[in-house]
């Protein structure tokens, strides 16, 4: 994958992780709640370390 690829996937998971998290702050459901906060964590671990490998690191 070119680095530009890269860098749109990292932004993209990056996006995603945003959407958990709001998501997250919406329910009502403490478990619920939990179980997306863990969610967005690690996908924006991951993105982190995307954009690691592509030297395009961005912060939330």
């Amino acid at each position: 994958m070119s680095v530009a690829g890269e860098s749109a996937r990292a932004e993209q998971m990056r996006e995603k992780a945003r959407h958990m998290t709001e998501a997250a702050e919406r329910t009502g459901d403490p478990e619920q709640r939990r179980r997306l906060q863990e969610k967005a964590r690690k996908l924006h671990e991951r993105s982190e370390q995307q954009s690691g490998r592509d030297g395009d690191a961005i912060p939330l």
